[in-house]
């Protein structure tokens, strides 16, 4: 689970730029989540979010993401 705290947002885009899976963008200078099930729960947002923005609660989002891409050989399909 992800969770972004608008009012904290400095609106840097760091987040949006390390996402892999494009789950996060930007309206009106702000990281708003726009494809949460897209989400395997890497942090990699979080880890790059200077204003403590963001938060993620590790669940099966990366094991989610490993069976399906690696082991079924089901690839995304994001643009």
């Amino acid at each position: 689970m992800i969770r972004i705290t608008a009012e904290t947002c400095s609106g840097c885009t760091d987040c949006v730029k390390v996402c892999p899976h494009g789950v996060i963008e930007m309206r009106n200078k702000k990281a708003i989540l726009t494809h949460e099930e897209r989400c395997i729960e890497c942090a990699a947002c979080e880890l790059n979010c200077h204003y403590d923005s963001i938060v993620v609660t590790k669940g099966t989002g990366c094991l989610f993401a490993i069976i399906k891409e690696d082991i079924l050989g089901i690839k995304k399909a994001y643009s």
